[in-house]
């Protein structure tokens, strides 16, 4: 796909999502706030995933990351819609964490961690050093010597997003259900966002002027990799809550597998390991732009799907049109925002690989 069109279809998706969301918002509003985080959870994992990645590329090298670092410093530009992405989720707070009401609250025995100030205050500084981490990545690429400025902030900078990666993966959507707890849940949440960033990208890629057998050989074991790495935590997590049958655990997969929702989880599992993991084992698969461009494809729908997996039955209602509007509508403006930040990022100076 040329950019033209893909501009045009992120526009169009982006206006046809967002308005959608906003009829039916205004239709049923009770909808709107698990609708909303749901896509908002699910694409802050893009930005996210893209600043991890190229931190780790800058320690351990390789033809991929210069490959892929326009599409990773476009992916990265779209942290600057957060901030307005999580205006909404502002004044509907209290109808998605029921922590925040004091009969729920005073029954919690973890409420010096999940109450109004301490969440503020971390979300504050979610912000601040994610930001702060996008302007330093684009301001030693301006500067020149990218390889050595970027030698220097990635240590810190992959343990600052792993530590708040973590927690924000907590605040946002574990604490749902205030008495659900797992020790693994943010490695779960990093690993998939590494994944997903790197599915969109390599997507991108892809639907391009599409790279070398080389180069996409390299892209499908990476692919495959962290799917194997997500999948080996994810079910990790459900084997241990499984195995000890707690009433405070327990109760958080019985309601994502019961109903449609055990629908959508045998989905999830299915194209976002399964599928993915067989087409990419294929070394043939593995240096064909549409065996990439297939599994790649197959994760980011499956990204989607688990972010509503993970959300909306926190809410006790089932699927409806307004989560789909609002996920539509998220990836839209935020599809939009990278391909018009494309231009900027596809300068020389920030995407050469060596100086």
């Amino acid at each position: 796909m040329t950019r033209r069109p893909a501009v045009l279809l992120a526009f169009f998706s982006a206006i046809a999502g967002l308005g959608g969301t906003v009829i039916a918002a205004h239709l049923t509003p009770a909808l709107f706030p698990h609708a909303w985080l749901a896509a908002v959870a699910t694409w802050a994992g893009w930005p996210l995933g893209c600043m991890g990645l190229i931190f780790i590329h800058t320690l351990t090298g390789g033809e991929w990351g210069y490959a892929l670092r326009p599409q990773l410093l476009a992916g990265t530009s779209t942290l600057a819609l957060l901030p307005l992405a999580l205006i909404p989720l502002i004044f509907v707070a209290q109808d998605l964490y029921p922590w925040l009401r004091p009969d729920v609250a005073a029954q919690l025995e973890n409420r010096f961690y999940l109450n109004l100030r301490a969440f503020v205050e971390r979300l504050i500084a979610y912000l601040v050093i994610w930001l702060a981490l996008g302007a330093l990545i684009f301001a030693g690429l301006r500067r020149g010597g990218p390889a050595a400025k970027l030698r220097l902030l990635a240590p810190l900078g992959l343990i600052l997003l792993a530590v708040t990666i973590t927690f924000a993966a907590i605040d946002a959507t574990m604490s749902l259900e205030p008495h659900f707890a797992s020790s693994s849940y943010g490695l779960i949440a990093i690993a998939g966002m590494g994944l997903f960033a790197l599915s969109i990208s390599v997507f991108s890629a892809a639907a391009a002027e599409p790279p070398g057998s080389k180069i996409l050989r390299n892209f499908g074991r990476l692919l495959l990799a962290l799917v194997v790495l997500w999948a080996y935590l994810d079910f990790v997590q459900f084997l241990i809550i499984w195995q000890s049958d707690l009433p405070s655990e327990a109760p958080w997969y019985l309601v994502r597998s019961s109903g449609g929702w055990g629908a959508v989880a045998a989905a999830v599992a299915a194209g976002h390991f399964f599928l993915p993991f067989f087409i990419l084992l294929s070394a043939k698969a593995q240096e064909t732009r549409a065996g990439i461009a297939c599994a790649s494809g197959l994760l980011i729908l499956s990204a989607m799907a688990r972010g509503w997996w993970l959300v909306i039955p926190a809410s006790g209602r089932a699927f409806g049109a307004i989560d789909a509007l609002a996920m539509l509508g998220v990836a839209g403006i935020a599809a939009l925002f990278s391909l018009l930040a494309g231009r900027f990022v596809a300068r020389p100076q920030l995407v050469r690989g060596h100086v």
